[in-house]
């Protein structure tokens, strides 16, 4: 600890004190946490590959990554903002700064208007259809904080808005949505439902005592098998996917080994020991990586 921590706030030299600030804002918008930021970008690289025929337009592409870490950031503030009074009974998320009222309620506010106006400004780079969409993304980012408190699956409304990212891309490179569009779009939207749900399962206790829904509750021990179920059905659903874009062995590749990771996963959480299931949520970094890998190679070794 720093000589100046123990001391009176204003004692502190000023650099120091914005320093702490900055700290404090980057802790609110999870920035010392990356994995949040990979698990939207994932299916959104998917789309952009797919809709970009293996070379998206790079402007489009820097937008859209960073209208990722903009958006994510943003989606962590109004989440903590709504779950102030909620954060400080659970274990895991007590030391979080608006919990812990390291941050002001007025500072977080600031900061979250600020991250939305440099989202608005990146996809007003982009064309109408985009931008349409991108409100309708805004309007679930927004909301789901509030559906906590009275939806009994807030993983499903999650899973809406943390792939609203697929048909934002093909409508920024195509102008249009496409039929793949929808069925990579459901995909997303299951992996998303399991990969929260396993989030979901590191808090169930905390959750149980405190009234928070989730679909770690909802499934109870029901859980591992409706998990591999709906890990199956994303599965399908990207081999269908990839049938009608006519993809071959390294996409299969790439879906092979998100299975290989699923089972994996299952194995992790064979006891729902909290940490366990935690490490089962971090792996699914690696399955979005796979299957982009897959979808990579699939556009690098194509004959013309």
């Amino acid at each position: 600890m720093h000589a100046w921590d123990s001391a009176a706030p204003m004692q502190a030299p000023l650099g120091y004190r914005i320093g702490r600030r900055l700290e404090e804002y980057g802790l609110l918008m999870r920035l010392d946490r990356p994995i949040g930021i990979w698990l939207l970008l994932w299916p959104t690289l998917w789309a952009l590959w797919v809709a970009g025929n293996g070379r998206p337009d790079p402007k489009i592409l820097v937008v859209f990554v960073l209208g990722t870490i903009v958006m994510r950031s943003a989606g962590c503030i109004i989440n903590d903002f709504v779950d102030r009074n909620v954060d400080p009974h659970v274990r895991r998320t007590r030391e979080r700064p608006l919990a812990a009222r390291r941050v002001s309620v007025t500072e977080a506010f600031l900061l979250f208007a600020l991250l939305c106006a440099i989202a608005l400004w990146l996809v007003t780079r982009l064309n109408a259809v985009t931008l349409r969409l991108a409100c309708v993304g805004a309007a679930l980012t927004i909301s789901y904080p509030f559906f906590k408190r009275f939806f009994a699956l807030p993983q499903l409304y999650l899973a809406l808005a943390f792939s609203w990212g697929v048909p934002m891309a093909f409508a920024a490179l195509l102008g249009t949505l496409p039929r793949v569009t929808w069925t990579m779009f459901l995909a997303s939207v299951i992996w998303v439902a399991v990969y929260d749900t396993l989030y979901a399962m590191v808090d169930r206790e905390d959750d149980l005592k405190i009234g928070v829904r989730s679909s770690a509750i909802v499934f109870a021990d029901m859980d591992r098998v409706i998990i591999g179920i709906l890990q199956l059905m994303m599965l399908l659903a990207l081999v269908l996917m990839g049938r009608s874009l006519h993809f071959g062995n390294m996409y299969l590749a790439g879906l092979l080994a998100a299975a290989v990771l699923f089972a994996y996963q299952q194995w992790l959480i064979r006891a729902r020991e909290p940490q366990a299931c935690l490490r089962a949520f971090l792996n699914n970094h690696y399955v979005g990586m796979s299957i982009f890998i897959g979808i990579a190679f699939e556009y690098i070794y194509r004959t013309p």
